[in-house]
């Protein structure tokens, strides 16, 4: 395990684990509202795009494209030394492939997908489901060669392609191209269109952040009927695949290159560093207060006091910085800088568009989120140097280096069983108050995690 890239594995581990707990809490009237997307409020949990605001779970996705878009030029580094762009341009596409691929087989797997009324062999189905994509997509270098492990791969790639041609799914409707996930569909094309504007923008910076109000400019012209905008928007070889409403999330992954970028240049933050320094732990305290803040202020429409508390906190931090000695001042400051400038622009475009919404995303989400990923590298560094973090901090780390295996144990493993054993109504009777629907969504997510972690200690890690 490289330790130098640790707490950017924690902070995809940080998303990965709340997007799951965040998909498991059990919907209910009762429940507070900020135990959900913030524009499907209880009691009906109905899809409202007109309602403004965030809550802690609008955090999770952008958190994991920041990810993302900072693990590219990391992955990349040796290929940026040889400077040969039609092996990239393979690289990119590739991934593309295997995630929609994936992405596809997943939906199809899911046994509500299998049959309008699951049973027994269904859900047995759905099982198997998990074990097919386990072994078309880890890594299994301890245990065999690089030349078999591709063969295995390749294998229960080809028994994939087979069951999705063949089986009747959908309610025997069979193989639907436009039924996917829609979260791996959007980072598959993340995959593609990141990986190729970080490249071509590689040595030119200015550039890749020229890049975003192109993309702006295509989505407010397109609203104009027949512009050459309108066109491009609407230009795909198939809406299953790609369309180019997916690119409003290179708002968040650009930034999040940058953040790669300095990790490589500067280096991960250092563990023992931050564990003598009074001033990092303060930074990093300022740093959750300045996320809570946000995302309370924005929540409940107290957006004036939200600005003035931002500003507040921002002007704090940025003296700490400049009198401290910090570890790692350099990388401190650009991801400060780099944090104040998105979350400022994001809440300075706050008023546009109705309001902050994760969905339909607004650009004031887009910068809010990016800004509030580079704030929440502080919190995540400290939790690693004090001794009753460490151990959360790497329960994080196993979970961020396995994304994959993590999202899709519950959804094709531990639900299916869950019916297969009957247990299933029992676990639903926990819908009944807040902390109970709450911790039922916890350890949901504590069993996915402990199905994954073994496998990540054991080296054999999901991959596209």
């Amino acid at each position: 395990m490289k330790e130098r890239f640790l707490q950017l594995d924690a902070l995809r581990g940080y998303a990965i684990f709340t997007m799951i707990l965040s998909g498991s809490i059990a919907y209910g009237p009762a429940l507070p509202g900020w135990m959900f997307h913030a524009q499907v409020p209880p009691p009906t949990h109905q899809f409202n795009p007109l309602l403004p605001g965030i809550t802690w779970v609008d955090l999770v996705f952008p958190f994991f494209l920041f990810c993302m878009g900072a693990a590219i030029p990391i992955a990349l580094q040796k290929a940026k030394l040889e400077n040969k762009t039609a092996p990239i341009i393979l690289i990119a596409l590739r991934r593309y492939l295997l995630l929609a691929g994936f992405a596809i087989f997943l939906e199809h797997m899911k046994a509500n997908r299998l049959a309008e009324s699951p049973t027994t062999t269904t859900y047995l189905n759905t099982i198997v489901g998990f074990f097919i994509l386990f072994f078309a997509f880890a890594k299994l270098k301890s245990f065999v060669t690089d030349r078999i492990n591709t063969i295995i791969n390749v294998l229960f790639m080809g028994i994939a392609i087979l069951i999705l041609a063949l089986a009747p799914l959908n309610n025997g409707e069979g193989f639907l191209l436009n039924k996917s996930d829609i979260i791996i569909l959007v980072l598959a094309n993340m995959a593609l269109f990141g990986t190729l504007a970080w490249w071509f923008t590689r040595n030119n910076p200015i550039l890749r952040i020229g890049l975003l109000p192109f993309i702006a400019a295509v989505f407010i012209g397109a609203k104009e009927i027949g512009s050459w905008n309108e066109w491009l928007y609407n230009l795909t070889p198939s809406t299953a695949l790609y369309k180019f409403y997916f690119l409003k999330y290179l708002f968040i992954v650009i930034p999040g290159t940058f953040a790669g970028e300095w990790f490589l240049k500067e280096k991960d933050f250092n563990v023992g560093a931050i564990k003598i320094s009074k001033s990092f732990s303060l930074l990093a305290v300022l740093s959750l207060l300045l996320i809570v803040v946000n995302i309370y202020g924005l929540y409940t429409r107290n957006l004036l006091v939200n600005l003035f508390v931002t500003v507040g906190l921002l002007i704090s931090i940025g003296r700490l910085i400049k009198s401290s000695e910090l570890p790692h001042q350099q990388l401190v400051k650009l991801f400060f800088n780099a944090g104040t400038y998105c979350l400022l622009l994001g809440l300075t475009l706050e008023a546009c568009e109705g309001g902050i919404k994760k969905d339909f995303s607004t650009y004031s989400y887009y910068f809010v989120t990016s800004g509030l990923a580079f704030f929440t590298f502080f919190p995540i560094a400290l939790l690693s140097a004090i001794p009753i973090g460490k151990n959360i901090h790497q329960f994080l780390v196993y979970i961020g280096r396995n994304p994959m295996m993590a999202y899709v144990s519950g959804g094709l493993f531990i639900l299916p069983l869950l019916h297969i054993t009957g247990l299933y109504p029992l676990w639903n009777s926990m819908n009944t108050s807040a902390l109970s629907a709450f911790l039922k969504g916890f350890l949901y997510t504590l069993v996915v995690c402990g199905i994954t972690i073994p496998f990540t200690k054991k080296g054999i890690i999901w991959k596209s």
